[in-house]
């Protein structure tokens, strides 16, 4: 018998009592059978950003890692965080309790569930660590929004100062892919750009994500205890463009379940955020500004549809 979307109550419960069964055709993900990664090559060029050298009190250090960064941003919009004084135990601490959430019965699940209003805060029993892990990783991008604003040639503090960064809107998403009988014809997330200025990302030691680069997806494949990070739209936007929100997505597989926590970091809610002002002296805005609760109502309205929400407040005339 093969299932309809209507049969499923979700999608972990799908894949534990299914096994093999052909998934519905709704949840097809592939507009082309053959829109496959083709870029294993191009895996061993992300770039690699040793966060403890973008904090050296050596000037040169720090100034060539500054470079790195801008160099990374500016190509990729991504790359992968060594030396980021996360601990290990952290970590993996965050990971058990993510599983063990994913593993609650679903009506026990439901308690936690936001309504429908991403604003509104869910507490579960692991809050303490994850509070743990978003207040370092906090610290982590505000060092590193600080040399992003140096590569622009802006003053250190001038996108923190500007956006209320210190009283941002922070995000922090725990996603579970169960093993799929089908994997070539789904996708556990369809391609897409991320809000804010940087999401962080770890994962268990299965792998699935993929980057747009150059035309092609690339399989990301992290170091060990690397933070993987990329750009989102609002530093598109506070960059005039220089640096790209990075198009990614999640793939499956048949075998294994994979976990990932994503924490995201931007502007405060009711700040406008257009293209820094000194980048305006010596180029033409491309962007409008937008408030950044408005700009995440427009982006999950448009979520996963054809198009980048950004298209949306970019101006016209430029296009």
């Amino acid at each position: 018998m093969v299932s309809t979307s209507s049969d499923i109550s979700s999608i972990k419960a799908f894949a534990e009592s299914n096994g093999a069964s052909p998934i519905p055709s709704n949840y097809h993900s592939f507009a082309d059978i053959n829109d496959v990664a083709d870029a294993d090559g191009l895996a061993a060029s992300i770039p690699v950003i040793d966060f403890s050298f973008l904090t050296s009190d050596d000037p040169q250090i720090h100034t060539k890692t500054v470079d790195e960064l801008g160099k990374a941003c500016a190509e990729w919009g991504f790359f992968m965080l060594i030396n980021h004084g996360i601990s290990e135990s952290l970590m993996e601490e965050l990971m058990k309790k993510s599983r063990e959430f994913h593993d609650l019965p679903m009506e026990e699940k439901k308690e936690f569930c936001d309504n429908g209003d991403p604003f509104s805060p869910i507490r579960h029993g692991y809050r303490e660590v994850a509070f743990e892990y978003c207040e370092k990783i906090t610290v982590i991008a505000r060092k590193l929004m600080q040399g992003i604003s140096k590569s622009l040639g802006l003053e250190s503090s001038s996108i923190i100062d500007s956006s209320g960064f210190d009283s941002g809107l922070h995000f922090m998403l725990v996603n579970l892919y169960p093993p799929c009988p089908q994997p070539n014809l789904a996708l556990g997330l369809p391609s897409h750009s991320d809000v804010g200025f940087l999401a962080f990302l770890i994962q268990n030691e299965i792998g699935g994500l993929q980057v747009k680069h150059e035309g092609k997806w690339v399989n990301v494949n992290p170091i060990p205890n690397c933070l993987v990070v990329n750009i989102g739209d609002q530093l598109e936007v506070v960059s005039n463009g220089s640096y790209a929100s990075v198009l990614h997505r999640a793939i499956l597989n048949n075998k294994d379940t994979r976990i990932s926590v994503v924490v995201l970091n931007g502007p405060a809610q009711d700040k406008e955020i257009g293209p820094a002002p000194k980048l305006l002296e010596k180029e033409k805005s491309l962007f409008k500004s937008i408030k950044y609760r408005d700009y995440f109502q427009v982006q999950q309205k448009s979520r996963f549809s054809e198009g980048r929400p950004l298209d949306q407040i970019r101006n016209s005339a430029l296009q």
